[in-house]
């Protein structure tokens, strides 16, 4: 792609309503652009990062048995209404069509994905079962806030499990557990599983994935020296205790934001639709129902609070939206804009995703202030220095090197 034709360039001023760094940086590099308060449009940049994130999720939930599946956004009245969720959940949107007929929009999918997948389910040989989707979330959030941390319209991946047993359950959670924490080590993240409340979903104890950043909205304790976490809300706890769990580390506090969830459904939403399945004694059981849920868009925001300096965003390789940043200086000789010309085909031929600043008239200081506050992986200086290597600069080291191209592409690849 050639930065004269991109749709969405960077821009010098950040949002005046902005208060958090992915907010400020997103917008600035122009990645997003908000239409109102907790609603983003996406732009091509930022909808590749977006993509990218989904990407690195799907193959986790895939390698575990998954099934990606889209369902539908808008649900009938009905549905909620058998799970007690109409007239529960506060921060559900109901819209009304002109025929008087009343629907939810998709907070979450347990409505929807229940029948959908008990009514395919005919005895216990077809479980357990683990089905996905990735798609847009509806809440009516009275505040939203911290740029895309927390949203009204949210991208998010929910995954559903269901079981013959509640030991079978705990079994896949801890699967599930495994390829989470995986998946946020792909995206250069650090998590801490908490326990928590199950609010609208369940009464039952959910377990929460934090990763700690002071543009969060949760207050956690952690140990300082085993695995142990605890929301404040819940915790029996308090900062300078004792682990509990480990008997040595001392628990901290830290702010932290929820990019991943698990939840215990029980057997609630097969016994409000009445799926039963027949087990191999012939025995009738109602199946037993995980949730696992990833906010992509959420991640988006994290991943960019976490990684960042004073000059803009540096994405990790795994979800930049582009592999090179290529820079033309001195553009105006006929020979240096033909070899980065050729430079551009080379990185394309290659396969190698490039985001080529064709620029005519834009200094170079300019052009390197893009680059850093866009924060593609690895810059590329073409100009009349170059002769037969290339100027290259990783987004997040400070030296500079001279690399042939193929030992570039080596790198990349």
């Amino acid at each position: 792609m050639k930065y004269s034709h991109l749709f969405a360039k960077t821009t010098k001023q950040p949002p005046k309503e902005a208060d958090t760094i992915n907010h400020k940086l997103l917008t600035q590099a122009g990645f997003v652009d908000q239409l109102m308060a907790g609603v983003y449009s996406y732009l091509p940049l930022g909808l590749k990062v977006l993509n990218n994130i989904g990407q690195v999720v799907r193959e986790g939930m895939d390698e575990i048995g998954g099934q990606e599946v889209l369902m539908p956004i808008m649900h009938p009245k009905a549905n909620w209404v058998t799970t007690g969720g109409w007239d529960k959940v506060d921060i559900l949107f109901k819209v009304k069509s002109r025929t008087e007929k009343e629907y939810a929009l998709g907070m979450s999918e347990e409505e929807v994905v229940t029948p959908l997948v008990m009514s395919r389910v005919n005895s216990y040989k077809d479980l357990p079962l683990y089905v996905y989707q990735i798609g847009w979330k509806y809440r009516d959030e009275l505040r939203a806030k911290s740029g895309i941390l927390r949203g009204r319209e949210f991208l998010m991946k929910d995954m559903y499990s269901s079981h013959t047993s509640y030991e079978d359950f705990q079994r896949f959670y801890q699967v599930a557990k495994q390829a989470y924490l995986k998946i946020y080590k792909r995206l250069g993240l650090v998590a801490k599983v908490t326990e928590a409340s199950g609010g609208s979903f369940t009464d039952k104890i959910s377990y929460e994935f934090m990763v700690l950043t002071d543009a969060g909205e949760d207050e956690i304790l952690y140990c300082t020296e085993c695995d142990f976490c605890v929301n404040v809300e819940i915790a029996k706890v308090k900062v300078g205790d004792k682990c509990p769990n480990c008997k040595k580390g001392v628990l901290k506090q830290a702010t932290a934001s929820e990019v991943g969830n698990i939840f215990d459904l029980g057997q609630k939403y097969t016994k409000d639709f009445n799926f039963p399945v027949t087990l191999e004694n012939r025995e009738k059981v109602y199946p037993y129902m995980g949730c696992y849920g990833i906010g992509i868009s959420r991640l988006m925001g994290v991943i960019v609070e976490k990684f960042n300096d004073e000059t803009g965003i540096i994405w990790p390789d795994v979800v930049a939206p582009m592999k090179v940043h290529l820079v033309g200086l001195d553009l105006e000789d006929k020979k240096v804009n033909s070899q980065a010309e050729d430079l551009y085909k080379k990185f394309n031929h290659e396969d190698i995703s490039v985001l080529y600043d064709d620029r005519v008239d834009v200094s170079a200081g300019a052009k390197f202030a893009d680059a850093d506050l866009i924060g593609i992986p690895y810059r590329v200086v073409v100009s009349k220095k170059t002769t037969d290597t290339l100027e290259v600069k990783r987004r997040d080291q400070k030296e500079t090197e001279f690399l042939q191209f193929t030992e570039l592409v080596r790198r990349i690849k």
